[in-house]
């Protein structure tokens, strides 16, 4: 059973679905709990396994379900007694481990070109569950990318109205041309989502230009201020390799609530006051 559970939960977090392990470690008197039973708690509520059933077992899914919210793995006891919360009478202690296993960061590249590449590349390496958009068949497969958690060909546009995208997604419009980039960026905006980053690709004037037109369209400044465009941050060249490894330091930045400042300014190291 144990390794039944395991799978199911790798299954579960490759799918981004969130999960949490509860493990016994501990048992004194009586209960229905044994030393290492183990139960996978799914957010949907869900289970696998079984830590003995009955109240302790009810109760171990709620602090699992509980733990997954706040997404942070924990300890929990109980007394079973007739003074502990579960007002039982085995007369016996349980104690377990809840470890979480939150869903992968999805980042989704609009977009399988050159600086598309490259950022499949980096988004692997920092092990996020990397999706790939695009409509020209040369780029959309599995000999560009194989290694890509997903490769969704079609009209980009079109594919992405009917993706699932979340707060836990980070979302990058690099496509083939101006016109597609706007079209992308419309297709995500009207889906009334907050993925954690939009990030679009395109020099000062093609983002005023492309901002003035979405304006006239009847999208809101407030909307246009989460997106972040150009992209990336100010240390690249123009060689796509650096370019997305500009656009993959923004990333980390705005998922860490960093401000991409220097260290040494940071810690205020200031040499002309050492003695």
């Amino acid at each position: 059973m144990e390794g039944k559970i395991l799978k199911a939960v790798s299954s579960a977090v490759e799918k981004g679905i969130e999960t949490a392990v509860v493990t016994v470690l501990e048992v004194k008197g009586s209960s229905p709990g044994k030393e290492g039973s183990m139960m996978a708690v799914f957010s949907d509520g869900s289970i696998l396994g079984t830590v003995g059933g009955g109240a302790l077992e009810y109760e171990f899914i709620q602090e699992a379900l509980k733990a997954i919210k706040e997404n942070k793995s924990c300890e929990k006891s109980f007394e079973l007694t007739e003074k502990g919360s579960l007002h039982m009478k085995c007369g016996g202690f349980v104690r377990a481990y809840i470890k979480v296993f939150a869903k992968r960061e999805k980042l989704l590249i609009m977009g399988g070109g050159h600086l598309g590449a490259e950022l499949y590349t980096l988004g692997k390496f920092l092990n996020k569950y990397v999706v790939i958009f695009d409509d020209r068949e040369e780029f959309a497969n599995r000999k560009r990318f194989p290694e890509a958690d997903e490769i969704i060909f079609g009209k980009m546009e079109e594919t992405v109205k009917n993706y699932s995208v979340d707060e836990n997604s980070y979302i990058i419009i690099v496509t083939r041309g101006h016109e597609n980039d706007k079209e992308c960026l419309k297709a995500i905006l009207d889906k009334k989502v907050s993925p954690k980053y939009i990030g679009m690709v395109g020099s000062r004037g093609k983002v005023l230009s492309t901002y003035k037109e979405l304006l006239d369209e009847g999208y809101s400044k407030e909307e246009l201020k989460k997106i972040y465009s150009p992209i990336g941050l100010d240390i690249s060249s123009s060689e796509p390799k650096e370019i997305a490894l500009g656009i993959m330091a923004e990333i980390t930045a705005v998922k860490n609530q960093k401000t991409g400042e220097h260290m040494r300014d940071v810690r205020k190291i200031d040499i002309d006051n050492l003695n």
